[in-house]
């Protein structure tokens, strides 16, 4: 398979040498493993004195080491102490109470240590009760546009964002020829994520309801939604449940990256709303490879993929809410703020309806802060009453 050079091995460069546990989170099949063994070639090319100590549990040769105490015993055997040691653990939730061990090695003070592993394992919410040090989460994610361009050495052009429109992020899918194998592919990573991360971890019984929730969300991708009306949904068609459950289930499908849950801002009053949010899914093939193409919504999957990329780039993100219109996101970083509505086809003239209907909230917001309008509009870059119009294949390769 071959490999390019992702943003995320930067992030762990940067973090080389301090003492933090170094975790290494994201969806599955996003290239966690293939990160770290590029790391690991980095070291041995910029670190004479390294001393790397590797164990994939993937592999039968680490299979009397999934005991923790026998994991503590291997690694100390290979420790050098005229050399700078690395541990690097992939799919370090096989080994019985890792934990542990992580902890022992962290508190003998003489490693660089660099896990990865299964996210219903290693869920942000766990890491500060799991590991007694500071820990350090690098998130990855599925390929995006940018890296979609780069892994077939392509130009961005109207065809190839069409193209990474339909087959998405997950590269271990960019093997097969065929578009039916690659949703074929991505539907068995989902259906494992399923399986494995959430039904094994949480020991959920009433698995055809986690797919019914998992069902609905996919199909109201960039909708404003809640638990109620889910639970009123599934009720109507004869699927027993509740709020609770209901809410418990779609945790569960967030922590393992199937989905992220963005919540709803009060741009005049600046706060958060607590009830009502939008999910959006890590990669929008995902969709595709459920539910097939038919009937596709242009809008909200280009809303999907704005959405992803505005994660990946480090913002925190929120639907805006003001006077009872809706702005797509309010992306923050520290003290960057930016409003950006989403949209297929919005014309060419300014007053038609569909251009009005999407800048109105935008023109409404009073501060000063910069507007975006990121639609498919395939001209260059121009403004409208100080709201930058961008085509949102120019904006996602910026």
């Amino acid at each position: 398979m071959k490999l390019i050079k992702r943003k995320y091995l930067q992030d762990m460069i940067d973090v080389m040498g301090t003492p933090d546990i170094k975790v290494i989170t994201g969806v599955r099949r996003s290239g966690k493993s293939q990160l770290l063994n590029m790391f690991i070639d980095y070291i041995k090319e910029n670190d004479q004195h390294c001393n790397i100590i590797y164990i994939d549990y993937n592999l039968d040769k680490y299979d009397d080491l999934k005991q923790y105490k026998e994991l503590i015993k291997y690694v100390s055997s290979k420790y050098d102490s005229k050399k700078r040691n690395y541990i690097m653990i992939d799919e370090v939730q096989m080994c019985v109470d890792f934990e542990k061990a992580i902890n022992n090695f962290h508190a003998e003070n003489k490693y660089d240590i660099y896990i990865t592993g299964s996210n219903a394992f290693l869920l942000s919410s766990d890491l500060a009760t799991l590991f007694t040090g500071r820990t350090y989460s690098i998130e990855v994610y599925p390929f995006s546009y940018k890296e979609f361009l780069e892994y077939y050495n392509l130009k961005n052009t109207d065809e190839n964002f069409d193209r990474y429109v339909l087959e998405g992020g997950f590269s271990g899918s960019y093997l097969y020829n065929d578009l039916n194998k690659k949703y074929n592919y991505i539907s068995d990573v989902y259906k494992t994520m399923i399986v494995r991360d959430i039904v094994g971890r949480n020991k959920i019984q009433n698995i055809p309801l986690l797919d019914s929730i998992s069902d609905f969300l996919i199909d109201n991708i960039a909708r404003i939604t809640s638990c109620r009306s889910i639970t009123d949904t599934l009720n109507y068609n004869k699927v027993e449940t509740n709020d609770k459950t209901v809410g418990s289930y779609i945790n569960h499908l967030c922590e393992a990256f199937a989905f992220y849950k963005v919540r709803r801002y009060d741009i005049q009053g600046k706060k958060y709303l607590s009830t009502q949010d939008k999910y959006y899914l890590s990669d929008h093939a995902v969709k595709y490879a459920i539910q097939g193409t038919k009937n596709m919504n242009y809008g909200n999957i280009y809303e999907n993929i704005v959405a992803m990329e505005l994660i990946r780039r480090g913002y925190e993100v929120y639907v805006g809410v003001l006077y009872e219109k809706e702005v797509d996101f309010v992306a923050m970083k520290r003290n960057e703020k930016i409003y950006i509505q989403v949209a297929d086809d919005i014309g060419n003239d300014f007053e038609n309806n569909t251009f009005r209907r999407e800048v109105d909230a935008l023109l409404k917001i009073k501060d000063a802060y910069p507007k975006f309008l990121i639609a498919r509009t395939k001209h260059s870059d121009y403004q409208y009453e100080g709201i930058q119009i961008i085509d949102i294949a120019n904006w996602l390769v910026k």
